[in-house]
């Protein structure tokens, strides 16, 4: 029975070693092809030559004689690609594509914010537009509440997600956390891995931000929901000071983008960490068209009616579409018969 027992346990721990040695092989790979050197052929002669080396670790291991000094060598290696991708840093100083160029950043004046470089384009098509950028004031105490956007493209477990800040006299701030890439570079969630976009919070007005999804975006189209999330206001004040907070530190510390951790989803939860009684981690943080279904499970927006039916009215493309670029873009897009009815108004606690 103990020899039994001592087969099952090595059998067990190769196996393990085995899974380790293959996923590190192909983190390795994958990290060298998408971060490596800038020359096509260097980067894929050392890709390959990190596959070949993992791949004779891993047959190393049913092989007694040569197991141990094998894996002793390839941790060694491993080491030294996991201190240069440690090596590899963000950077504010780029041939970045427009729209992505200027940073916004905000100065603070007790409850008065000025946020400096919102963005709000005139689009004539997705890539042909004019860029423009105002500064504006924005008083916490007129902050009226905080709207959850969805955009849709490839299905409902595929979202992006941003939040915009509603503040009296129908202004409304929105916040988009996006990739910031280069001239000719295209985004790739597998890349999204391997640090090779920096993190970008696009800053806007709606005119821009969303109107840029419901009218210009055809290839493919995409849907867009705005749903008012339910709390009080301290909450949505706590989170907006997140937000800017967030905006200057990206200023003068650049951050690295990533598909998983690091994304438009995952980074509004831990945004929204400064406040008591925050919505707990889910899968559907990670499964972003799901983030209003978990939202309104949660009772975070309006449970008055169904979730398909609070959906169907927060559908706003047909109202943005027939709106275009008018000055209260905003309040029109959130006005109509097939919008929810206001839930009860919001107060400070």
């Amino acid at each position: 029975m103990g020899a039994i027992l001592t087969q099952i346990t090595t059998v067990a721990s190769l196996t393990m070693l085995g899974l380790l040695t293959a996923a590190a092989g192909g983190w390795g790979l994958l990290a060298l092809i998408y971060s490596g050197p800038h020359s096509d052929t260097v980067r894929y002669s050392l890709a390959t030559a990190f596959g070949v080396i993992s791949l004779v670790a891993l047959i190393a291991l049913g092989f007694r004689d040569w197991r141990w000094r094998t894996l002793i060598v390839y941790l060694m290696l491993f080491a030294v690609v996991v201190a240069w991708w440690r090596g590899i840093e963000p950077s504010n100083e780029r041939d970045w594509q427009t729209d992505v160029t200027v940073l916004p950043y905000a100065t603070i004046e007790g409850g008065v914010v000025t946020v400096r470089n919102i963005r709000n384009f005139d689009y004539r098509s997705e890539t042909d537009f004019t860029p423009a950028y105002y500064d504006k004031r924005f008083d916490l105490r007129e902050l009226e509440g905080a709207d959850l956007v969805a955009v849709y493209w490839m299905g409902p477990a595929i979202a992006h997600i941003f939040v915009s800040f509603a503040f009296a006299d129908g202004n409304h701030l929105a916040f988009s956390i996006e990739t910031r890439k280069e001239k000719g570079e295209d985004y790739s969630t597998i890349k999204g891995f391997f640090r090779q976009y920096e993190l970008y919070y696009v800053v806007a007005d709606e005119r821009d931000v969303i109107r840029l999804r419901t009218n210009y975006r055809n290839d493919p189209p995409e849907d867009v929901y705005v749903y008012r999330v339910q709390g009080s206001l301290d909450n949505a004040r706590r989170v907006f000071m997140e937000y800017i907070k967030k905006i200057n530190s990206l200023k003068d510390s650049p951050e690295f983008y990533n598909t998983l951790t690091t994304n438009c989803t995952t980074n509004i939860w831990f945004h929204t960490q400064v406040n008591p009684g925050h919505v707990p981690f889910s899968w559907k943080v990670l499964a972003s068209g799901y983030v209003p279904e978990y939202l309104y499970e949660k009772g975070r927006l309006d449970t008055r009616m169904p979730f398909p039916e609070l959906k169907r009215r927060s559908h706003i493309n047909a109202r943005a579409q027939a709106v275009d670029g008018a000055a209260d873009f905003s309040r029109r897009i959130r006005e109509g018969p097939e919008m929810t009815v206001p839930a009860t108004p919001q107060t400070s606690r």
